[in-house]
């Protein structure tokens, strides 16, 4: 391979121990890693593996980012393809329009920094965005809290340059029925996976418009309703976005941008019931101009926060802890409609709660959005033998059902004698919660995976999904045939066999994945030893 490719190629043990595990709970040692240095790198790696292929020699490839991905989709046994080496340039920007162009290996946190620097930016941008990529947001679909109001990394991305699993290089928009027309007849492998996805889609149509799930965003499975319109128009686009470099290898992104929004507002809200929680969010949302964010911590993250820290919330809040406190930040360009909103909200909360906090010092705000931010204590925190666990994690429901979930997570970690402590994403409807296990004790091990089980049970049952932002990967992907009908499940397969004949492409992530197989996977010791320069935020 080093023969072929300018990036570097390695093998040692170090290199494929570091790139054994990502974020999750999983490990998994690649063979080789490359280092593309440009687009034709990747072009040949993918075309080397592709003449394998055809010879039944099936060697993997995985593309990552900076490997923080929580559910598996960044470790893989064949060939790891490290794009942040080389790939990480802004290939073209402008200011005016906010349209940017960047290689899929640029970190999220330096393109926003650009973005910011010209009052504009990518709302969906990840909590982890200081140590993580822009090609693994798209991958991912990775959503933010403020995407409450702004939506996910979808919304974002105006087109993609790919590498498909035999090394052709494809660009992905918006076509025209005439420019669609032109892509079907194309004797290339472009044009054959045109041909083969118009007619899934044309023969599948009322599979597919059943196929959507209730809730405000879903990262599950593969995108089949937003790539062709009744106009006729089609975009593969939304099909790569969330894939997780199951279906091609993103290169390139052209993205949008949007406006930083002018000051900013923050309401604090204690509630003490769990329906009072699902009855402010929402009339938060009936409201006509929705608010920024509206995030959800709970007493116990508070209080065990503050067990490992006690200066930490300090001066932020003080004992006793209310049940659960709702941030919700307001911005409008225009300061009468910006207070306007502020005394309809208050108005609103007034109903619920006795105690609200309303800072529109930007300073202060920071102060206190700290209350949000102290899940990055319990993430990044080891006592002995037992870690948190990104496990029963990201769940989503109807909004309308919050509470029910909320009821859910408690009586489980209840049941299997676990402290518990809830932070996300309330407008929304998508939690995160981590169990401290010891994944080493064959117990744990088992507990986790009672834990999954029942956990994707209740969320299939209340209406949800397994995952609102960070996708299947290894870990919710045997539960993705339960959360679909076996015809959807049957066109996701059909569309992976499309665009990955081999089955090259990552594969173990999303589809056509069981239990059995990924038990096996699981670390003796979870820990996320190469990002703590920095702190696990979610």
């Amino acid at each position: 391979m080093q023969e072929h490719v300018v990036g570097e190629v390695m093998t040692n043990n170090a290199a494929r121990r570091y790139f054994s595990t990502d974020n999750s709970i999983f490990t998994l040692t690649p063979s080789v890693i490359v280092y593309p240095k440009n687009e034709n790198d990747v072009r040949k790696t993918a075309r080397f593996t592709w003449q394998l292929a055809e010879r039944n020699r099936i060697i993997s490839i995985t593309a990552r980012g900076s490997g923080t991905d929580l559910s598996g989709a960044a470790i893989g046994s064949g060939i790891m393809m490290a794009f942040p080496a080389h790939l990480n340039h802004v290939q073209y920007f402008d200011s005016k329009e906010g349209i940017v162009v960047v290689e899929a290996g640029l970190n999220f946190g330096k393109l926003q920094q650009l973005l910011l620097g010209y009052g504009r930016f990518l709302p969906p941008a990840p909590a982890s965005l200081e140590y993580s990529t822009v090609g693994g947001a798209v991958a991912n679909n990775t959503s933010s809290m403020r995407s409450f109001k702004y939506g996910d990394m979808r919304n974002y991305v105006r087109g993609l340059r790919v590498v498909l699993a035999n090394g052709e290089v494809i660009e992905t928009g918006k076509l025209t029925k005439k420019e669609l027309n032109r892509k079907l007849g194309l004797t290339t492998f472009e044009g054959e996976i045109y041909r083969s996805v118009d007619t899934l889609l044309e023969e599948n149509k009322e599979i597919i418009g059943k196929s959507i799930i209730n809730v405000t965003k879903n990262v599950a499975g593969y995108d089949l309703v937003d790539i062709k319109q009744n106009d006729g128009s089609f975009d593969l686009t939304p099909l790569f976005v969330g894939s997780q470099g199951t279906l091609g290898l993103i290169t390139e992104i052209t993205l949008d941008s949007d406006i930083v929004p002018n000051d900013t507002t923050l309401v604090v809200a204690y509630l003490e019931s769990i329906q009072d929680v699902q009855s402010a969010v929402l009339s938060l949302r009936d409201l006509k101009e929705l608010p920024n964010a509206i995030e959800l911590v709970d007493a116990n993250l508070l209080a065990y926060v503050s067990s490992i820290n006690a200066n930490y919330l300090k001066d932020v809040i003080a004992p006793p802890y209310p049940k659960f406190v709702l941030l919700i930040e307001v911005a409008n360009d225009k300061e009468h409609k910006q207070k306007k909103l502020i005394k309809i909200i208050q108005k609103t909360l007034s109903k619920l709660t006795q105690s609200i906090v309303i800072e529109e010092d930007s300073d202060k705000q920071k102060i206190i959005w700290k209350l949000r931010d102290a899940s990055s204590l319990l993430s990044g925190h080891i006592e002995g033998h037992l870690s948190p666990i990104p496990l029963i994690d990201d769940g989503i429901v109807p909004v309308d059902k919050l509470a029910a979930l909320i009821d859910s997570i408690y009586h489980q970690f209840t049941k299997e004698h676990l402290q518990v402590a809830i932070w996300g994403h309330a407008g929304d409807g998508n939690l995160h919660v981590q169990p401290y296990l010891n994944l080493g004790q064959v117990g744990d091990r088992q507990k986790a995976f009672r834990m999954l089980e029942e956990y994707n049970r209740q969320l299939r049952e209340l209406g949800g999904s397994t995952t609102g932002q960070y996708n299947d990967g290894r870990l919710r992907a045997p539960y993705l045939d339960k959360l679909y009908s076996e015809d959807v499940y049957k066109l996701f397969q059909k569309i992976k066999t499309i665009f990955d004949p081999y089955g090259t492409l990552n594969p173990g992530v999303k589809i056509n994945v069981s239990l059995d197989e990924i038990k096996p996977l699981v670390r003796n010791e979870y820990s996320i030893d190469h990002i703590y320069d920095h702190l696990p935020l979610s």
